[in-house]
């Protein structure tokens, strides 16, 4: 029997907030400030009480306090969002962006909770997810991968980073990671292709994801439809902007 996962369980996963940020070391300490450096081993904060440096290894979490009221889970149901998908054209009008999707990818509201999250797309078995989230966030594409990393450590077992690389999209700086682990929830594995674009002080993350028995087959799909990504206009945070 095939095995399938939850569109919410992954997407919790795939979607997490990445803003200001709140510190907690293994030994207790909690430090409230910016990041301003991510390297491999080593995560630099300026603070009140001026510039700190940390093992990557000695951080338990981050979160992200500034921004609890825009990444709280919603509890009327999915957000306001205005799209629609004709043949394979999608467009999104709170996000401002459009993306050529396969001729079977349907609208998927289902994983959509967040209020950072403009878009939610699946493949028509629901085997296959995309999410897109957009954050203001005024420090490097680099620091808020490593961000995103440390938070997703947190959800997956076995956690593994696959690639990191430069890329341009939409004629935009951005970067392009891949990582993957076991969902903690019904332990699959599970392998991500992610794109982070970079737009003034805002960043699109473009996340798509599925089992990892189907990523082989499905990544050349997963990039095609990542680097379709165009804007459509000046985006100023619509993911907040345009809801109740």
């Amino acid at each position: 029997m095939r095995r399938t996962l939850s569109p919410l369980a992954l997407f919790l996963v795939a979607a997490l907030p990445a803003a200001a940020e709140e510190i907690v070391l293994k030994d207790g300490t909690k430090i409230v400030g910016h990041m301003t450096g991510v390297t491999n081993d080593k995560i630099e904060i300026e603070s009140a009480y001026g510039k700190m440096a940390f093992k990557r290894t000695d951080v338990l979490t981050i979160s992200f306090p500034e921004n609890t009221p825009a990444a709280s889970v919603k509890k009327d149901g999915p957000p306001n969002i205005d799209d629609s998908l004709r043949g394979t054209q999608y467009v999104n009008k709170t996000g401002k962006f459009s993306l050529t999707l396969p001729a079977d990818w349907k609208i998927n509201r289902s994983g959509i909770h967040l209020s950072s999250t403009v878009a939610g797309l699946c493949s028509q078995d629901e085997m296959r997810f995309l999410v897109v989230s957009q954050e203001e966030y005024t420090g490097s594409l680099e620091s808020y991968e490593g961000i995103i990393e440390i938070n997703v450590r947190k959800g997956l077992a076995n956690y593994e980073k696959l690639l990191k690389s430069p890329v341009t999209i939409d004629g935009k700086p951005g970067l392009l990671v891949s990582y993957r682990g076991m969902s903690k929830d019904n332990n699959v594995p599970i392998q991500f292709l992610v794109a982070l674009i970079a737009s003034g002080n805002v960043i699109t993350k473009v996340t798509t994801w599925c089992v990892e028995p189907l990523f082989h087959e499905t990544q050349s799909t997963f990039e095609k439809i990542l680097t379709s990504y165009r804007s459509l206009g000046q985006i100023s945070t619509a993911a907040a902007s345009s809801r109740p």
